[in-house]
């Protein structure tokens, strides 16, 4: 038998042992409803039921219709065949997006989810533990930028570096690019192509790299009078450098990398991409 038969059968055979206990004076209604588990007037209401149409009175329709919303088998199937066959290995946020822009999907994120779920697609995400609380990002776009770069396998085989600025109040991502190695270049090139589209911006929050300090001490505090090329540039164009001392305090950008290892090397490679030569610029737009 199955779930949704079992409860029906369940609660009519609850149900003619208070409306027995009731009828015979055994029982008020209150102490009806109670065994139950409804309110009295929950309890009256199938009384009315019961007298009018017996026992099947008290069938819950919920259980025993089906949706009119429900999606036809075809569409479920269409859904997790275009997963397998083009998109397989993809989180589901990112295939949502595609299913949704390139495919006129119209189904949520939480439907196709669960859909892809059910198909054994992509597995259920574990909990997430205790909650941490985040640092309040920034009031208004501009007041707070942070620079970093994430090495990885870009493409099948080659690794870069992907140097990303990004908005701290809004996570916006003013500027990406790929380059060999994450340097003083590469810095002045994220900075350059923000100014350039947006104007200046207040602070630049960053890692403790040998391009964007000095650190007398491996681990210390880093050295705000001794600057580096990088660290005069932002002096004299007004731009207050901040320096990240735990994996913490980076967690926005690391966030983000996360986002774009899971989602780049996918795209490039549907397209057909094989890797850049020397720093090629991306659009953030795009991603």
């Amino acid at each position: 038998m199955r779930r949704t038969e079992w409860l029906q059968e369940t609660r009519k055979v609850r149900f003619a042992e208070a409306y027995e206990g009731w009828r015979e004076r055994r029982l008020t209604q209150e102490e009806a409803a109670r065994l139950l588990g409804v309110h009295e007037r929950t309890f009256r209401r199938y009384i009315d039921r019961y007298e009018e149409a017996g026992l099947d009175g008290l069938l819950d329709r919920r259980l025993s219709q089906v949706s009119q919303r429900r999606a036809a088998v075809d569409e479920v199937l269409r859904l997790t065949e275009l997963y397998r066959s083009r998109y397989e290995g993809w989180n589901v946020k990112h295939f949502h997006s595609f299913y949704r822009r390139i495919h006129a999907g119209v189904r949520s994120y939480t439907w196709v989810k669960q859909r892809l779920q059910e198909a054994a697609l992509v597995p259920k995400a574990p909990g997430r533990g205790k909650h941490r609380k985040r640092r309040e990002r920034a009031p208004l776009p501009g007041m707070m930028l942070h620079q970093d770069g994430s090495t990885h396998a870009w493409v099948a085989g080659r690794q870069w570096d992907l140097i990303v600025t990004m908005d701290d109040a809004t996570n916006e991502h003013y500027a990406m690019c790929f380059v060999e190695e994450e340097g003083t270049a590469s810095s002045f090139q994220g900075v350059q192509e923000v100014i350039g589209q947006r104007g200046l911006f207040s602070s630049l929050y960053t890692d403790r790299g040998s391009h964007y300090w000095h650190t007398p001490e491996a681990g210390g505090k880093v050295d705000k009078n001794h600057l580096t090329q990088f660290g005069r540039a932002m002096r004299q164009l007004g731009i207050e450098l901040i320096p990240a001392y735990s994996p913490e305090a980076r967690g926005r950008s690391e966030r983000a990398f996360q986002t774009h290892q899971g989602r780049l090397p996918k795209e490039l490679a549907a397209q057909g991409h094989h890797g850049p030569r020397g720093r090629q610029p991306l659009s953030p737009g795009g991603l």
